[in-house]
C-alpha cells in the first residue's frame, strides 16, 4: 500500500486539478496519486486555515502535502515582506506539486523554502509559527516526535497550531502536547463537530 506520509516518486502519476476558495480568493491546485486528500482540500485543513490568527515572522507548514496551507498563507501575506514561509514534507511528489502549485497561484517568490524532510530531520533554524494537519496514519510515535521537535524548533513566544479529529485521538494528543508545552500553554481555539484546533505557545 502506498501512503502519503512516505515518498512515492515511483507511483504511477494521475494528476488532477482541484479548486479551493478561501475568503473570496480562488486557488487552483494540481494533486496526484500518493498525495494526501488528492480530490479536494480536506475539511480539517480548511478548519485550520479558518482559525489561524494573524501571523508574522518565519512560518513553517510541516507535512505540507500539495502545498495548500503554505500557498494560501503566501497569498494572504504576499505584501508583507516580514513574513517568510517554508514548507516541508517527506513525500517527493508532494513537494514537486507544492512548487508547481506555488507557480500556478502566483506565490513562488513568497515561498522561502520547500524542504524534503522526515519530520524535522532536514530543517534548520527556529520558527515563529509552525502549522500542521498531522499525518495521523503515520502513527502516534511519528506524530509525537513531530510535536517534540516542533517545540524544540519554535522561537520563545512562538506558536504551534494543529488540527485533529476526536476520532483520531484528539484528547490523547492534547494530553501529550500538555506534557511537551505545559498545560498552561495550550489553548483550544476551535472545537466543533469532533474537530479541534489547538494553539500551543512556547
Amino acid at each position: 500500500m502506498n501512503h502519503y506520509f512516505k515518498s512515492n516518486e515511483n507511483l504511477r502519476s494521475d494528476e488532477r486539478e482541484i479548486k479551493y476558495i478561501y475568503k473570496s480568493t480562488q486557488f487552483s491546485f494540481i494533486t496526484d496519486s500518493g498525495v494526501f486528500s488528492r480530490d479536494r482540500v480536506d475539511y480539517a485543513t480548511n478548519i485550520l486555515l479558518e482559525n489561524l490568527p494573524e501571523l508574522s515572522g518565519k512560518i513553517l507548514d510541516i507535512g505540507c502535502g500539495f502545498g495548500c496551507v503554505g500557498i494560501v498563507l503566501a497569498k494572504i501575506y504576499e505584501n508583507n515582506s516580514n513574513i517568510k514561509i517554508f514548507m516541508s514534507d517527506v513525500n517527493t511528489r508532494a513537494l514537486e506539486l507544492t512548487k508547481k502549485n506555488a507557480e500556478i497561484n502566483g506565490v513562488s517568490g513568497k515561498i522561502s523554502g520547500v524542504i524534503k524532510s522526515d519530520g524535522f530531520e532536514n530543517i534548520c533554524g527556529n520558527f515563529d509559527f509552525i502549522i500542521s494537519n498531522p499525518p495521523i496514519r503515520a502513527g502516534k510515535n511519528v506524530i509525537y516526535k513531530i510535536y517534540e521537535e516542533a517545540y524544540a524548533n519554535l522561537n520563545k513566544g512562538g506558536g504551534f497550531f494543529i488540527v485533529i479529529q476526536k476520532k483520531h485521538g484528539a484528547l490523547s494528543h492534547r494530553k501529550k502536547l500538555g506534557e511537551i508545552f505545559g498545560e498552561e500553554n495550550i489553548k483550544t481555539i476551535y472545537s466543533k463537530k469532533n474537530f479541534f484546533v489547538f494553539e500551543l505557545k512556547k
